[in-house]
């Protein structure tokens, strides 16, 4: 396993900082449009990176954490209809052109609803926490504008997704690893909508679906703490039984305070998370891609971004040498 990090470096100056941190793995996407990633588009962006020392080792798909008519593939999880059917074969088109373009991985996330926070809480120095309460989610809003979707709905979407996805994933050699719906909240709905990517069981029974060694998770660390009671107990036997199934595909690294229904996200050194535990479990159980941050609290001044990032890179380069020396 080793550092890794997420979204574009917008200059060459950005790409030699990286370079310059340790940070010689990236998921990160060509220039335009993402229906333009062709393979030839996406081996351009390979040597690109490669000039910098930096491998491309993750794209995307076009299912990101939005809501789903906010996200470029907006159909693809609101049931039966010719615009799901198109956007899915562009899905695998695009599958079909990272695999020659020798693409390890594609990450993307399945949800209607987005990723959801409430106001945010400050932490240490007055850094801007990002933060989630159940009970102060505004529950007036009404049902999604695209139409309820109980549990039962929603796993027969992924199945029709999956059923499409993964023959082709298979048969070019890429990784499809799913996010996790951030923040889980159980069996109930929001706006008619049940997020059933958002419990472990629900994980559990995502993987066993359509069983292949392409079909698996982008493992996100802290959105699966947030749905444990006890994630300062609970996560590494977690981060284990996925682990072991060789169902972990990329890792973000990012520690909370709290728990189901009620959390902070923190920098990696403050939270209710044995990080080192938890990267000794990742060590044992062979884990072999990227560690990456996620998430970094809100900081003052320029560049806020980029400086919490590069003292989470810090944070995991040390981390990783702790863990490797013991």
């Amino acid at each position: 396993m080793y550092l890794g990090t997420q979204g574009q470096a917008d200059t060459d100056d950005e790409l030699r900082v990286l370079s310059q941190l340790g940070v010689n793995h990236i998921s990160s996407d060509p220039a335009g449009h993402w229906t333009t990633w062709d393979r030839d588009a996406l081996s351009a962006h390979k040597e690109k990176l490669s000039g910098y020392g930096i491998e491309l080792d993750m794209s995307l798909m076009p299912l990101g954490s939005r809501s789903a008519f906010d996200n470029d593939s907006p159909h693809v999880f609101l049931g039966p209809s010719a615009e799901r059917d198109r956007e899915i074969d562009q899905i695998c088109n695009l599958i079909e052109e990272s695999g020659a373009a020798g693409i390890r991985a594609l990450r993307y996330n399945i949800t209607i609803l987005g990723h959801m926070r409430t106001e945010p809480r400050f932490g240490r120095g007055g850094a801007e926490l990002s933060s989630f309460k159940y009970s102060k989610l505004d529950q007036d809003l009404g049902e999604y504008e695209g139409g309820s979707a109980d549990a039962d709905t929603m796993w027969e979407r992924i199945d029709y997704f999956l059923s499409r996805v993964v023959p082709v994933a298979e048969s070019n050699r890429v990784q499809i690893a799913c996010h996790p719906q951030d923040p889980g909240i159980g069996d109930r709905t929001y706006r008619g909508v049940a997020r059933v990517m958002g419990t472990v069981d629900g994980l559990k029974k995502f993987i066993g679906m359509h069983e292949s060694p392409y079909h698996g998770l982008n493992f996100c660390q802290g959105t699966v703490s947030e749905m444990l009671e006890n994630p300062g107990e609970e996560i590494y036997d977690v981060i284990r039984y996925f682990g072991e199934r060789k169902k972990i595909f990329n890792v973000h690294f990012r520690n909370i305070k709290g728990g189901f229904l009620d959390f902070t996200e923190v920098f990696p050194d403050e939270g209710d998370i044995d990080m080192l535990r938890a990267l000794r479990v990742y060590r044992d159980v062979e884990y072999p891609y990227m560690i990456m941050p996620d998430h970094v609290p809100g900081l003052a001044g320029d560049n806020a971004r980029r400086v919490g990032f590069a003292y989470c890179y810090g944070y995991i380069n040390a981390a990783l040498q702790a863990v490797a020396a013991s």
